[in-house]
């Protein structure tokens, strides 16, 4: 005997699930009226299309954020689509909401293996937007911080471009005011426009010294300079190179007279306290930065 299905139950599916009209209709059919099989049945649906798409590139999409309200912890995430009209669609801007909700009730559990479990919430979120709207999504990467630091961030116009930095030495009495929070936007900025590589030249590996030393070398042999002053050409250009991927060595974006560190400094004096930028991060829809 057939199962009538009214618009009500379709109503009540289509708003669980997300899914369209006819899906949703389809599904009751086929479970006989069982909302809980019709919702197994749109999920599996879901996962099945999400597989058919994943060969398909997905260079667009936004950058979500999500700060708390103590500024102690932030969240940073890249979700891709295939294209700019569906990252502006409600449904890929609640996506990207629901990903950030659960990178933050996973906490310390939210690493690069949970974001690629197929069994886990951000698979089975981009699998049912993708079952909705029928474009690729992927979900490449995050950044996560709680470190006890001050956060601050920024996302450039268009929710393509993202920063994440983090402070550290923030005087208690400084927190909330307004002198740290433009402090912390100016870090911010200054990371998303000039794109540094190091928060400071000691944390700049070994390996990728040795490598810039090596090619500087090899620009000068063979000119018939002594080895001393090889050796100051050499350091000449890596105080060139740290002034490009140094954060603190950067030209202010600003004032270019100035370099970061003297903004840096400029700030603690102001907030009583020797402050710094610990570590940051940056994050370009498709760039894979």
């Amino acid at each position: 005997m057939a199962v009538t299905i009214t618009a009500e139950q379709v109503k009540k599916l289509r708003d669980q699930t997300g899914a369209g009209m006819m899906e949703c209709k389809a599904a009751l059919i086929e479970a006989s009226g069982d909302f809980e099989e019709a919702n197994t049945i749109l999920r599996k649906r879901g996962l099945a299309s999400a597989s058919k798409k994943a060969g398909r590139t997905t260079s667009e999409g936004l950058i979500g954020s999500r700060l708390s309200a103590d500024r102690s912890s932030g969240i940073l995430v890249e979700v891709n689509c295939e294209s700019d009209f569906v990252a502006r669609t409600p449904d890929f801007q609640h996506l990207v909401q629901d990903v950030l909700s659960a990178i933050e009730q996973a906490g310390d559990a939210a690493t690069d293996a949970w974001r690629e479990d197929p069994n886990g919430p951000v698979r089975r979120l981009t699998a049912a937007c993708i079952g909705k709207l029928g474009e690729n999504m992927a979900v490449p990467r995050f950044v996560r911080y709680a470190g006890g630091g001050y956060i601050a961030q920024y996302i450039h116009t268009g929710g393509k471009l993202g920063v994440q930095v983090e402070l550290s030495g923030v005087p208690p009495a400084a927190r909330g005011g307004e002198a740290l929070q433009a402090f912390a936007k100016e870090m911010a900025m200054q990371v998303a426009a000039a794109n540094p590589q190091f928060p400071t030249r000691g944390s700049i590996p070994a390996a990728v010294l040795d490598t810039e030393k090596a090619i500087y070398r090899a620009q000068v042999e063979g000119s018939g300079k002594p080895a001393s002053v090889i050796e100051k050409i050499v350091e000449g250009k890596l105080g060139s190179f740290y002034a490009q991927a140094v954060l603190p060595d950067q030209p202010s974006i600003r004032d270019p007279k100035q370099t970061v560190a003297g903004v840096i400094a400029e700030a603690s004096r102001t907030l009583g306290a020797p402050v710094a930028v610990v570590r940051f991060a940056r994050l370009k829809v498709g760039a894979g930065e």
